[in-house]
């Protein structure tokens, strides 16, 4: 049986006619991030807080908010974000009054992305040493003291590492919202790249896809470099 696939390096379009369908879609890839990102920073962080302190070494240890706020997380990232796009469809007409197109794509974006925001800042807030906290106790500091000018300062360069990785996994989000007409890059590599066969615009498409990760992954990089050196 014959293998069915497309040109790569085919260029059936002219370059002007790549860039008036690049340009809107690098657009809207970008208006997701920026609107996410906020989003599940803002809800993020103080799941996280809450999450990490209420454990057994936290600065206000409360076992059963923390194993509930564990199970609604964990229930969160075990979603695939396929299907949880498919379900929050009321939700999301709900909120923004559409389902469809980058409006569409917030709502389950951001349901998608909080969860595992919420671990990453969890596991780098866990990472600080338990003898600093107890010395921010020692000099009388209250707990909300500890968090503002202990814990969070401490935790920084962790937090803006796997800060990197969850806005890189906002970036993934919305190549897979693409799957279902939410627009972006991902969208117009399956509809035009995939569907139509066009492996010129494939190709650019992962390359802007990869060039936004790696510039978002190695200033993240270097950020925490410095913020360990300080």
């Amino acid at each position: 049986m014959p293998e069915i696939g497309f040109p790569l390096l085919e260029l059936d379009r002219s370059l002007a006619d790549y860039v008036a369908l690049v340009l809107p879609a690098l657009g809207a890839t970008l208006a997701m991030v920026g609107i996410v990102f906020p989003i599940t920073l803002l809800f993020g962080l103080p799941l996280a807080l809450v999450l990490a302190n209420t454990g057994r070494h936290g600065l206000f240890p409360h076992k059963p908010t923390h194993q509930v706020l564990s199970v609604i997380v964990n229930v969160g990232r075990s979603i695939p974000f396929l299907i949880l796009m498919a379900a929050v469809i009321p939700l999301s007409r709900l909120i923004v009054g559409t389902s469809l197109g980058v409006p569409g794509a917030i709502v389950p974006l951001t349901l998608a992305c909080i969860p595992t925001f919420t671990r990453l800042v969890e596991s780098s807030l866990r990472e600080v040493p338990r003898d600093v906290i107890e010395a921010g106790f020692a000099s009388g500091g209250t707990r909300w003291q500890l968090i503002r000018k202990v814990q969070l300062p401490e935790a920084l360069p962790g937090l803006v590492s796997n800060t990197t990785i969850g806005l890189i996994n906002i970036v993934d989000g919305t190549a897979i919202a693409g799957a279902v007409g939410a627009g972006g890059l991902g969208y117009l590599a399956l509809s035009y790249g995939y569907n139509r066969f066009d492996g010129t615009m494939m190709l650019i498409c992962v390359a802007i896809l990869v060039v936004i990760a790696q510039t978002i992954q190695l200033s993240g990089d270097a950020l925490a470099v410095r913020l360990r050196k300080d």
